[in-house]
């Protein structure tokens, strides 16, 4: 009997965008034969266990980092970087117990920097190969981009989920330095890539609103935001809904005002809502750009405060002609363009052909 390959994957656990951007990498491995075991932690596994309730799951601690409710995230980072070299340590030596109990062949970290190990093949993915910086703070970013290399050297493979070229989602942070040697570019991935569109109906009343708010990321700023978005839609006159990201909680319908609330709901659901929607609200977390880049969706992004990384992308998509932008401490309901919204994402440029490529080409190098 022709042997499966065994493949730990396991995103990071800041937010579920890193795990929700691990669906169509997850499909195409089970699509290609491979059994996959699923590893992670909070909100992630949650999220990772409602998906695919058939796959193993391995729960696994990352380094606890929380956004500040003020400031830069790069900055926390800097000053959080001790507890982050020691979880890197922790992770490295984790895995290699798991790879040898579970007799494991490849695995794919998203963004967890110490899951690389000699014994055999670990693949790396990442939008971000540089990192942005605070105004204050532009000229320590070549160093940022240095340390990160050296990470991503750990690696066999480096997946990087945007086009090689122009025109591109990541802008300067996985083009402005030339890539490494092992980094290979395998498409934007989005769990909406491939959704049967006969089978999502979005016409029904119920799913036909104003606004839809995606919140996504983790505390404090996902819970400020919600609380923002609440006091002032009680304010307006509109029809909302707000998808409060969290998984596992209790999805029971909950009315504030005029804004119709769930904790969680299925990808379909989640499908009808963005499509009946007249526009979307949301974070510029790199994986809800994806969603709403494959959908073709109108949306206005309120960047989390601190995270550099958000606010460069949320001004890339202005400039690129996609998304519109506010900050957050500006934002207000009223003003979101619901008629003549002069951005628009191209639509047509998502497939999985990259990715399945290089899993395909994974497989033979086994």
């Amino acid at each position: 009997m022709k042997k499966k390959f065994k493949v730990l994957v396991c995103p990071l656990d800041w937010g579920i965008g890193h795990a929700t951007r691990c669906v169509p990498v997850i499909r195409t491995l089970l699509e290609e034969d491979f059994e996959v075991i699923l590893a992670a932690d909070g909100l992630p596994m949650k999220f990772l266990k409602d998906y695919f309730p058939e796959l193993p799951v391995i729960q696994f601690e990352g380094t606890k980092i929380f956004y500040p409710e003020s400031g830069s995230m790069t900055r926390k980072m800097i000053l959080s970087s001790p507890a982050i070299i020691r979880g890197i340590r922790n992770e490295h030596l984790r895995l290699r117990r798991i790879v040898g109990e579970h007799n494991i062949d490849v695995v794919v970290s998203d963004n967890r920097f110490g899951l690389w190990t000699k014994s055999i093949p670990s693949i790396y993915m990442t939008h971000q190969v540089m990192i942005k910086a605070p105004s204050g703070l532009k000229w320590i970013e070549p160093f940022l981009y240095n340390i990160h290399k050296i990470i991503i050297s750990k690696y066999k493979i480096c997946w990087i989920p945007d086009f090689p070229g122009i025109p591109n989602l990541s802008g300067d942070l996985a083009h402005l330095y030339p890539p490494a040697k092992n980094s290979v570019f395998i498409g934007p991935l989005s769990r909406f890539s491939e959704i049967n569109e006969e089978q999502v109906e979005s016409s029904a009343k119920k799913y036909v609103c104003d606004i839809l708010f995606l919140l996504s990321g983790p505390e404090p700023q996902r819970s400020i935001m919600e609380n923002m978005i609440i006091r002032q839609t009680e304010a307006v006159s509109l029809n909302n809904v707000l998808l409060r990201g969290l998984p596992g909680e209790e999805s029971e319908l909950e009315i504030q005002g005029n804004t119709r609330v769930f904790n969680h709901l299925a990808d379909n659901e989640i499908l009808r809502y963005i499509r009946g929607a007249r526009i979307v609200v949301a974070r510029p977390g790199y994986s809800t750009v994806m969603d709403l880049m494959a959908l073709g969706k109108d949306a206005f992004f309120v960047p989390t405060p601190g995270q550099t990384e958000q606010e460069y992308l949320a001004r890339h998509l202005k400039q690129s002609g996609y998304f519109d932008c506010i900050r957050q401490e500006n934002f207000d309901v009223s003003k979101i363009p619901l008629s003549n919204y002069s951005y628009h994402p191209p639509s047509g440029l998502f497939n999985l052909s990259l990715l399945r490529q290089e899993i395909k080409k994974l497989k033979t190098q086994l």
